[in-house]
């Protein structure tokens, strides 16, 4: 096997069981964690693929956000009812950039540490720019799951 193609199956299972464990968390009933895996899956596939083709974390969170939950808003509705909504979310919250978060927050407490006598620009440039991509990632995949839930939603008068 490729090492691309290891790297893909190796984020397809790791998102899977994430997405699981999140639709533990939000307390999704028992038949539905197949969903949320299969959304965690389909998720972290598409944005491994969509960087794999040189687009950011940012826009390839938002393209599959928005494949995940085109899939569960969808032609998933009639089947889920209300929870696809809560499939879409837990299948894509595993593409959180955790580890952004975790420099950005690192960054935050080097920065107003009651030591600290002056701030070291390398260490504001570097938290500075972490927290732009939580930020920007996170709002892609907000934007991402919006988007298709009020385009597909059920038109009822």
């Amino acid at each position: 096997m490729s090492a691309m193609l290891l790297h893909i199956l190796h984020q397809l299972l790791l998102g899977a069981f994430a997405a699981a464990g999140f639709g533990v968390l939000f307390n999704a009933a028992p038949r539905d964690l197949l969903w949320c895996a299969a959304g965690g899956a389909v998720a972290l596939t598409v944005r491994t693929i969509c960087q794999d083709f040189v687009l950011s974390l940012e826009a390839s969170s938002f393209i599959a956000a928005i494949v995940v939950t085109s899939c569960t808003a969808g032609p998933l509705r009639r089947v889920l009812g209300s929870a696809a909504s809560r499939i879409a979310v837990a299948g894509c919250i595993p593409m959180v950039p955790g580890a952004f978060f975790a420099q950005a927050l690192l960054g935050l407490f080097a920065l107003t540490a009651p030591t600290t006598t002056s701030v070291d620009p390398a260490v504001l440039a570097n938290t500075v720019v972490a927290m732009m991509r939580v930020v920007f990632a996170v709002g892609g995949i907000g934007a991402g799951i919006a988007i298709p839930l009020t385009l597909l939603r059920p038109h009822e008068f």
